[in-house]
Formats: structure tokens, sequence, C-alpha cells
């Protein structure tokens, strides 16, 4: 290859196209990150020019380098325009483009016509010798910007409303106006033509870039994978594309075909959107080919080696181009419309309470394999039972406080046992499979070992907050026929205390020791006394007492949480604990509803019959003993609660940390940062004493990641 330092009036000074291969990604630059700092460069360079003293050569100044672009020159039939392939560069070459559009119109309307037509030869070939109209154009792009490229060079239209807010229209629209004021400024000399003349003089001569030119032999794609090699901005999917249809080119395959029929909806601003992972914001077409790939190769693809995976795999095994794009086309369409599930169906209750309320996305190749057969290779009745007895699996252990260190192994080994055996017994695959794992980190706890579980499990103090309202909610659904009103539990709903957590504000009746309140203590955080309500009515039942008489005799009020929740509250759940404590709401009662609950756990949630046979005993992660680290006084739930948990890190918002201590956090932790990594404070003790640190703290949107150490 050839590398060469060129002016933009060497690069477009003759009848030339700068074509952008369909498979390169779309125009991704913006205002605040490309557009206004390259302004600013310019401007810079152009008022050095203004000011500078005239020699010979007229004014003196430094040039500004915009970066190098890769230019490959395909063998097409010999014609009057000569045609380069921008292998690399696309962004800045179409930017530069509607750069010195943008001036010429700015030209044309408050300048001098002989730069108006110095710069329109820079953005325009000869009409004259063009055989289709987009010739005209010194840069193509891709097919996507075709449309908003044509209507913001042109200058004889509006650009339609259907095109304004493209990146295209928008960055022309914003050097229009950054010139236009720069230009005409009343501050500045009265005429504005010098101004524009000098800025004609600095757009055609003073900007540079390294142009790369191939040769024959020169291999496209190493070269574009090396100059966006590692921490440049291109998607890890944009490599991908750029990879499979140079070989399908390098194979005189239809690439235009290839890349319209099956990776043009991929370009999309949907798939290009960024997503939340983790603490992390992630192109979700990025997201999705990490778990395609993973559903496809069976093997773990680590988030930072997408690319790289995906190539290795395509040269290893020689796959053909087409049934792959056909693949992944495929599952683009499965994973974009699992929302669309109806929420009984077995997948859509899957993508709820797996994928969301447990937060286990790593989950998702699984199901992405399971829905990629169709009806007569896999019957619904054994994807619904893969699906089924997985979510069963992972509730239970969740419940159980069982570690979920294993889960992407468990998952790989699943997906291969179900590609051994085939698609049409996958959910007998899947059940007979997690039926007889023994290890600690993969057993199924039976029904004995859940129900020993959450006899005594704090789960308000245990689970996530989302975790804990999913339970709840099934159990809600569970409850319902089909002479209830609606069929399932509305979304977003609060989880309330029926014995309040400030319970020795106005429920001390019946307690007379401290192994009595020890006991209240216990109970207060167990699935028996928790409900689901209104976040309106929430803050009404508050610490309220039970009965009517209850709330007159302390003046609170003429009623008590029970008439409260039998006048606004439609859940069964809600009704259930209306009709059964009439009077009093106690020990008994709790423990009784706790384990009647559980029992609608164990229904929703089954497990295969064998395993109430063998009993295994769950080893569960310890809450902390006297001997133990911990903080001291209103933080130590927050000690007890992390110490509860198996994942190393824990994305959390502040509420979610205000619902575990049960108090509002210091207002220090709300508006400085390192309030959050200071050991010496009471919560920075707390999250040590768990063996946590505070990370990625953002009082913005008022969340952190809490990590072990």
């Amino acid at each position: 290859m050839q590398a060469f330092t060129r002016s933009p009036a060497e690069i477009f000074g003759y009848d030339i196209r700068y074509v952008i291969p369909l498979f390169q990604r779309p125009y991704v630059w913006d205002e605040e990150l490309q557009w206004a700092p390259l302004w600013a460069d310019v401007r810079t360079v152009a008022e050095n020019m203004l000011n500078a003293p005239v020699g010979y050569l007229g004014p003196q100044t430094s040039p500004h380098f915009l970066g190098a672009i890769v230019l490959d020159q395909p063998l097409v039939p010999t014609g009057y325009i000569a045609v380069r392939n921008v292998v690399d560069g696309q962004q800045r070459l179409t930017t530069l483009q509607l750069l010195l559009d943008a001036a010429q119109w700015v030209a044309q309307q408050h300048g001098s016509p002989m730069d108006a037509q110095a710069l329109r030869a820079l953005v325009q070939n000869t009409p004259a010798i063009t055989q289709q109209r987009w010739e005209i154009f010194k840069v193509w792009p891709t097919d996507r910007d075709q449309a908003a490229f044509e209507a913001a060079m042109d200058d004889d239209q509006e650009v339609p409303s259907e095109l304004a807010a493209t990146r295209i229209a928008q960055a022309h629209a914003f050097f229009v106006k950054e010139i236009t004021a720069w230009a005409t400024a009343p501050d500045g000399p009265a005429d504005p033509v010098p101004r524009i003349r000098t800025l004609a003089q600095t757009l055609r001569d003073h900007l540079k870039l390294v142009v790369i030119d191939l040769e024959p032999g020169d291999n496209a794609q190493v070269i574009f994978e090396t100059l966006n090699h590692r921490g440049a901005p291109l998607l890890a999917a944009d490599l991908m594309k750029n990879f499979v249809f140079q070989l399908a080119g390098a194979h005189d395959a239809d690439v235009v075909g290839l890349y319209r029929k099956y990776w043009q909806d991929l370009d999309s601003d949907y798939w290009r959107a960024r997503v939340a992972r983790g603490r992390q914001y992630v192109p979700r077409v990025d997201i999705f080919v990490n778990h395609w790939m993973v559903a496809r190769f069976l093997k773990e693809v680590p988030a930072d080696r997408i690319f790289t995976a995906f190539r290795d795999e395509v040269r290893a095994g020689k796959l053909e181009i087409e049934p792959l794009l056909a693949d992944l086309d495929a599952g683009a369409k499965t994973f974009a419309t699992l929302d669309s599930w109806p929420v009984d169906s077995a997948v859509g209750q899957f993508r709820y309470r797996v994928l969301q309320a447990l937060d286990s996305a790593v989950v998702t190749p699984l199901l992405l394999w399971l829905l990629r057969w169709p009806e007569k290779e896999m019957p619904a009745q054994q994807r619904d039972k893969a699906l089924t007895s997985f979510e069963s699996w992972l509730v239970r252990r969740t419940l159980c406080r069982l570690t979920a260190k294993d889960i992407n192994r468990l998952v790989l080994d699943l997906l291969r046992e179900m590609n051994a055996a085939g698609p049409a017994n996958a959910g007998d695959v899947v059940e007979r499979y997690l039926a007889t794992q023994t290890a600690d980190s993969r057993v199924w706890p039976s029904d004995d070992v859940v129900r020993t579980a959450l006899e005594t499990e704090p789960l308000y103090k245990s689970l996530l907050r989302a975790r804990l309202r999913m339970v709840l909610e099934a159990i809600e659904d569970n409850r319902r026929t089909a002479k209830s009103e609606e069929a399932r539990c509305p979304r977003g709903l609060t989880v309330e205390h029926v014995l309040p957590q400030a319970w020795r504000e106005h429920w001390t009746t019946g307690i007379t020791s401290e192994s009595d309140a020890a006991e209240r203590d216990s109970l207060m955080h167990t699935l028996g006394n928790l409900t689901l309500v209104n976040g309106r009515l929430n803050p009404a039942l508050s610490n309220r007492p039970w009965t009517d008489e209850q709330a007159l005799e302390r003046g609170l009020g003429p009623t008590g949480k029970r008439t409260e929740l039998a006048k606004h509250s439609t859940l069964k759940l809600n009704a259930d604990l209306v009709y059964g404590a009439a009077t009093a709401w106690d020990h008994e009662l709790i423990r009784a509803r706790t384990a009647e609950l559980t029992e609608a756990v164990l229904e929703i949630w089954p497990a295969p019959q064998d395993l109430a046979l063998r009993a295994v005993p769950a080893q569960r992660d310890p809450l902390p003993s006297g001997d133990e680290p911990s903080a001291e006084g209103k933080y130590q739930p927050l000690t007890q609660w992390l110490l509860a948990q198996a994942a190393e890190e824990l994305p959390i918002t502040f509420d979610d940390l205000e619902d575990v201590l049960g108090t509002p956090l210091a207002p220090s932790a709300r508006r400085h940062p390192p309030y959050w990594y200071s050991p010496s404070n009471s919560l920075g003790k707390a999250i040590a004493a768990a063996g946590f640190k505070a990370t990625g703290v953002n009082l913005t949107a008022e969340r952190l990641v809490l990590r072990r150490k």
C-alpha cells in the first residue's frame, strides 16, 4: 500500500467517486464528540490565517491534520469517472463533504460567486459526464444514508421532514448554522466576503489527511482490523460485518443482495441503541451477537472478544457465508420479538422472570437456541418444558440463596446436551440434566429444602426488590382464576410489610419480653409477612395498626391497615389476608401464611418427583454471626444483606439500598461521590465488613455497583 498526505483540494479536486460499501456501518458521528470539535479546529485555522502576516505565498499558517482514510480501487469497467471504495475513514470523509457543502452554501448566500464555485468543485462532479444522478456526488454513503445525504447536499430543496432527524441532515444543518454565525457575526467585519474566502482557502488547502491507497494483493480486511483494533469506536458487529462481506466478495457472492437480505436491519437505530448490561451501556446489536454466538458455536464468548471469536470460528470451520448470515438474521428476528410473546406464555414468563427480574442475561443463549427451531422439529410442549424446568431450577436456587457463580458453564453444558440429542426432546433433556446435578453450584433444590429455607429466610433482606416482587406477582397470578376480573397481577407494585418494620411504634400488643420482640424481628422479613400494594397505598398503610379499633385508640384515624387493604386493594393476596385475619395479625398467622405461600411457590415452580426422594441438603451462604465483622448501628442490615449475596457484582439503586436498610441514606451519600469510597464512615464500614467495595457511583442516576473485593 502507498500512503500520501493530501488536502481536500487534492482528494476532491477532480472528477472521482468515493463509494462506501453497503456493508460498512452507517453514519454515526454526532455534534458533541465530532462535529463541534472539527468546526472549532477549522475555525481556529481560518482565524489564524486572517491574522497571519502576508508573505510571498500569502498568509502562512500550520495545517490541521484530520486523520487517515484507506481506499481500494475496485475492478470496474473503464468509464468517465474514477471510483475508489472506502475501506476505512468513511465517517470523516462523509463529514468533510457535509462541511464543504455547508461552506459552499454559505458562500453562495453571503460570499462571492468565485468562492462558492471553488467549493462546489469539491463536492460535485461534472454533470455532463455522469451516467446516474448520484454520480454527481464525490462521496456516496451506504444505502441507509443515501436519501438523507442527497437531500442535504441539494441546494435547491429543503430536507424533507422524515429525513431531518438523521445524523447526516443534522450534521449539514449544524455546519451551515455555525459557518453563517461565524461569517456574519455582529462584532465581525461588515463585509463577510474576506472571512468566507479565507474559510474556503482553509478548507481546500490547509486541512490534511493521510490517504492510504491499497495495491493489488493488499488484504483490505486485515488493514481494516488493524486500524480499528481495540478501543476504536467501531462496534463488534461492524467488524463482523466488514469481515463477512469482504469474504463474500472474495468468493464472488452477491454482496449487495446478501447485505440487503440478511444484515440491513442490523444497521438500524434500534440495533445500534445502547442498552444497559450490568453497569455498562452497550449497543444492542453487540449484546445480541454475543448471545447468538454462544448459542451457535456452543462456546463461551467473552464480551471483549466477540469479533475475534467470530472470525476464528468462521475461518476454522470454513463456514458457508449465506447459511451463516441466514442463521444470524433468524436469531436477530427472534431476539427483537422477545417482547411480543404473551405474558402468560412460557416464553413470556421466562423472559420476565429469568432475564429481567432475576437479571440473568447469561441464560439468553439458551432461550435463543430453543426458539430457533420450527414446531415440526421442536414441539412447543418440549420447548415450554425446557423453559419451565430451567426457571424452576433457578428460582428455587435463588430463594434458597444458593450460588449463581457456575450458571454460565451450566448453560453451555445444557446447550451441548440439547444439541447432541436434537431439538425433538429438548424439554426432557433439560429436566433430566438439571435433576441429576449434585454439585452445590448446580443442585436443583427439592421441596423439603425450599420449605426449610423459606420457613425462616428474611427474603425482604436477602433478595433484590425486583426478584422479591416477581415471586409475589407469581403467587398472585397463581391465585387468580377464570372468574377473576383480570388474569394477571399488575406490574410495578411495591412490596409492603404487613407487620411494619417500625412495629414498636403501634404494634406492641402481645410483646411481653425481649424474646417476644426478637421473635417478631425474625419473622418481620419472612415471606408470610410480605405482600404487594399500589405505590399510592403504601404510604397510607405505613406503620398503621391492623384493626380500626387500634387505630382509633392511638388517634390515627378511623381505619386500620386491614380496612385500608379491604377498601383499596384488588389483589387476591390481600383479600386472603383480610379474610384470614379479622382481629389481629400475629406470629402464628405469619408462620401459617409463610407455609401457605411456600406451597404456592412449590406449585408454581415444581421439581421432578424423584427430587423429593433425594432431598439433597442445600449449602446456603451464611448470614453473619457474632464472630463475623459487622457494622454498627443502622447500617448493620446492609452488611447482613451483602453477606447473603452470591454475585460478584451487584448493580443497585439508592432506593434499593434504602429498602435494605429500612431507613434513608445519609444526605452526603446523595451529594458527594467520595462519601461512598471512604472506609471510615459507617456506610463504608458496613460495605467493607461484607467484603464488598463501592464502584461506579452515579449521583445523577442514583445508582452504583457493589463489587466483591
